[in-house]
């Protein structure tokens, strides 16, 4: 596999069965990053193993004028300034109030479990929320199920002595 891209993983390639997906979705990532304009600065805050906050700097910002979404493992937050009236003679425009699309791919079952906007920052806050299922369990060695019947426990008895 000798695409370009922007990282060579054939090293990994050679060591890993199944791994193509996340190497693809690196080196989209990297790409979308290279043409990815820096307004508005950000922090990501981690306040546990499982827990994080996206800060967003969006001074002048309304509430209504900003969008959260989380979707496919994707946090995209859109903020689309009004127009303003040229009401106001500026002698120096500084704060931006263009509009903007930043977007964070996140790692599988980290979810964004709420937002804030305060003092013009837009906190997002994420949460990693392993499904039951998936959690490690202790497997209890010679016990079986309580509810597999007592048959299906005399025949798992027999095979095992066979």
């Amino acid at each position: 596999m000798n695409m370009l891209t922007p990282f060579n993983f054939d090293p990994l390639f050679s060591r890993t069965v199944g791994f193509e997906r996340i190497f693809d979705r690196l080196n989209q990532i990297t790409e979308e990053n290279i043409h990815t304009p820096s307004y508005p600065p950000y922090n990501i805050n981690r306040h546990s193993e499982d827990k994080f906050d996206i800060e967003l700097a969006v001074a002048g910002f309304k509430e209504e004028e900003l969008n959260v979404e989380y979707k496919d493992n994707t946090i995209t937050v859109e903020g689309k300034k009004e127009e303003e009236k040229e009401d106001s003679d500026y002698l120096h425009r500084g704060i931006a109030t263009r509009s903007f699309r930043r977007t964070w791919h996140l790692e599988d079952h980290t979810e964004a479990v709420g937002a804030k906007l305060e003092n013009g920052l837009l906190k997002v806050h994420l949460e990693k929320i392993v499904p039951e299922e998936l959690k490690p369990r202790k497997i209890k060695i010679n016990k079986l199920r309580e509810d597999r019947s007592s048959s299906d426990a005399e025949l798992l008895n027999e095979a095992s002595t066979k």
